[in-house]
């Protein structure tokens, strides 16, 4: 009877599979679990500093076969069952890592999280079932590094080892990071002083070391990209791939192929095996970008991946462990994309764990300068002819609306590099005045510039309305249309196309 009991809690801590290749030995080999951990320990850690481990759960046995996989050379492991052998624990050894689950004897996990002075120098890693998937999100909210699904599955287990980074060491990273942004404007990959750039870095300092997902909102054009890449960077992933798909650029019959992978002969064309980004970013970075432009039936699968942890590609019935971070993004508030249809309400949530919602440039007018040499000073170093801006180049930049954001300003630091003859950039060849749409006109223009909206339409209603408006008044320029809306060519063009699809629709 003793025995079966150990199996089952055995069993919810670790798959079938895994069990069977720990208890059974090869012909060389008496069977036992020192046997096996031995030549994964160095697999576990990325340097030889010996690490402490404190695994903190009432579960005895399921406790000690935790430890038995991880001790070892990189690893010293002490276990405790309750809160207050943990606080214990911890007061005689600090810990690198807690793997800590949330229900415990004598309270929840999340008391011990939020005793920041106890644990301020040790990474803690949540260890939780589906049931209390909710709970552990708030707990990443709240400081926790990352978190383990049971049963538990060795690949992640090693990832989460091989990324033991004392709290400590990022803290120090961040500090030099804002001692370099105060002398230069920078902050890893983004450029700028003003107060509404500065809470962005604070918020990446904050999310960074954690293993949540981050939903950045913001216009087309004004980085999103590039902050997940300093997400990453921050990260204890950084060691690994980062990622980028735009969802909004990849055909809608190869999507799921693309970031999933598919299997040989799965379909029409599929005349080899191909990895997906999620077995590609493996153990780092996966960035969606315009995540509202994934057909629904592709969100279902992304929302089992993010909950369970597994994926399958196409044409296989074997899952996959996916160890990847996603960072998402949208250029159209995620609120109305739920309330449209195109971002699943469930996904939505699970996505935006922690937004950051990144401000036009138009907001941010004093870091226009900066990010105007910067790009410049990028040219020069490729190009090797010194160029510099006027003074009155440098105000017209300052008092244009940047439709297109940081990407139009970049387009335009490179034209103006290539058209100015001599060293010196002036307003000749920038921008003179902010295109008439978005500002509304005193007197409205007969072709269509202003346009009323019924109260209580729906906000797809809206945004159809205003897109369709802003393409007439601009002669049916698409790139000057998507320019003004601040969102990409691509999504416009995929509006342009729903409204065709559900004419259609209304004929028939």
């Amino acid at each position: 009877m003793l025995e079966v009991t150990k199996a089952s809690i055995l069993i919810r801590y670790f798959p079938l599979r895994l069990l069977i290749q720990i208890t059974m030995p090869n012909k060389s080999q008496s069977p036992s679990v020192s046997t096996t951990r031995s030549h994964r320990a160095d697999r576990f850690a990325e340097n030889a500093t010996v690490r402490h481990i404190l695994i903190v759960d009432d579960e005895e046995d399921a406790a000690r076969m935790l430890a038995a996989l991880i001790d070892g050379e990189k690893f010293t492991v002490a276990i405790a069952h309750s809160l207050r052998d943990a606080r214990k624990h911890i007061i005689l050894q600090q810990p690198d890592l807690v793997l800590l689950d949330l229900q415990l004897p004598d309270g929840s996990g999340m008391e011990l999280l939020a005793d920041q002075q106890l644990i301020e120098r040790a990474e803690i890693v949540l260890i939780t079932g589906h049931a209390s998937l909710e709970t552990s999100i708030q707990a990443l909210r709240a400081g926790a590094a990352d978190y383990l699904i049971k049963p538990i599955s060795l690949k992640q287990l090693e990832g989460v080892l091989s990324r033991v980074v004392p709290p400590s060491v990022l803290q120090e990273e961040v500090s030099s990071l804002t001692e370099e942004w105060a002398k230069t404007g920078r902050f890893g990959h983004l450029w700028g002083r003003t107060p509404a750039m500065q809470q962005i870095y604070q918020q990446i300092s904050r999310v960074a070391a954690t293993g949540v997902t981050v939903l950045i909102c913001g216009e087309s054009g004004t980085g999103k990209e590039v902050v997940a890449r300093t997400v990453h960077d921050l990260s204890r992933r950084r060691k690994s791939p980062f990622l980028a798909v735009n969802c909004g650029a990849i055909s809608p019959t190869l999507i799921e192929s693309e970031i999933f992978g598919h299997e040989k002969g799965s379909f029409t064309g599929a005349d080899r095996q191909h990895q997906g980004f999620f077995e590609r970013a493996h153990g780092g970075t996966l960035f969606l970008d315009e995540i509202t432009e994934m057909p629904p039936e592709l969100q279902v699968k992304l929302l089992r991946v993010l909950e369970t942890g597994v994926f399958m590609r196409v044409g296989s019935s074997q899952s996959q462990e996916a160890d990847v971070r996603i960072i998402s993004a949208t250029n159209r508030p995620p609120e109305q994309a739920v309330s449209s249809g195109h971002l699943r309400e469930d996904l939505y949530y699970r996505l935006n764990v922690f937004p950051i919602d990144l401000p036009p440039l138009r907001d941010r007018a004093d870091d226009v300068p900066l990010l105007a040499e910067h790009f410049l000073h990028g040219i020069i170093e490729r190009e090797e002819a010194i160029k510099s801006f006027s003074p009155g180049a440098l105000e017209r930049l300052m008092q244009y609306r940047w439709p297109g954001n940081i990407r139009e300003l970049r387009n335009v630091v490179q034209r103006a590099y290539v058209m100015t003859p001599d060293n010196v950039i002036t307003e000749q060849w920038l921008p003179k005045e902010f295109p008439a749409v978005g500002l509304a006109p005193a007197q409205p223009p007969s072709n269509g510039a202003c346009i009323s909206i019924r109260l209580g339409s729906s906000m797809a209603e809206a945004e159809s309305q205003l897109i369709l408006a802003t393409l007439k008044y601009f002669d049916n320029h698409k790139e000057r249309t998507a320019a003004a809306l601040g969102v990409s060519l691509k999504t416009l063009y995929n509006r342009l196309k729903e409204y065709e699809s559900g004419k259609g629709e209304n004929k028939s």
